[in-house]
C-alpha cells in the first residue's frame, strides 16, 4: 500500500481538527483492496467525550461499513503514536497493521512510553511508525504553540 497517501488523508482530516479547537489528529482505515472505510478525527471537545479520539471514530466507522467488528486485513493509519485506550481498540478490533505518523512522548503506546503491542494480549499488529512524521509533528507544535 502506498503509506504516505493514506497518511496524507489522516493529515487533511487532522488539519480539519486543529481548525475546530481540537488536537490535530486524524486517522483512516483501509482495507486490503486499499479502499478506505473508516475515517475519523478528534472530537473530544466537540463531543465532551475523552475516548472521542481519531483511531476510535475510524474503527467504529468501518466496522459499520465491513459489518463486522474484526477488522482482518485492514490497516490503520494515523497521524499520531497511538494512546494506551486507541491500542487496545486496535488491539480488540484484530487490526493486523498499524502505520503511525509522529511519536508521542506523553502517552504513545506503540514504544515511546509503552509497547501495548508487545504484551502478551493475543494480538499483535506489524507497527511501522515515522510516516510523514514531521508534518504530523509540525501540526501538533503549530496547534499547541497557538494556545499559547
Amino acid at each position: 500500500m502506498d503509506h504516505e497517501r493514506y497518511m496524507r488523508m489522516a493529515l487533511a482530516l487532522a488539519a480539519e481538527a486543529a481548525a475546530e479547537g481540537e488536537v490535530p489528529v486524524g486517522c483512516v482505515i483501509a482495507d486490503e483492496n486499499g479502499r478506505v472505510i473508516g475515517r475519523g478525527r478528534n472530537r473530544r471537545e466537540a463531543c465532551s467525550d475523552a475516548t472521542a479520539h481519531a483511531e476510535i471514530e475510524a474503527i467504529r466507522a468501518a466496522g459499520e461499513a465491513v459489518g463486522s467488528w474484526r477488522l482482518d486485513g485492514c490497516t490503520l493509519y494515523v497521524t499520531l503514536e497511538p494512546c494506551p485506550m486507541c491500542a487496545g481498540a486496535i488491539i480488540n478490533a484484530r487490526i493486523p497493521a498499524l502505520v503511525y505518523g509522529a511519536a508521542d512522548a506523553a502517552s504513545g503506546s506503540c514504544g515511546s512510553v509503552i509497547d501495548l503491542f508487545f504484551e502478551r494480549y493475543g494480538h499483535q499488529p506489524r507497527v511501522l511508525g515515522g510516516v510523514l512524521g514531521e508534518e504530523a509533528a509540525a501540526l501538533l507544535r503549530a496547534f499547541f504553540s497557538s494556545l499559547r
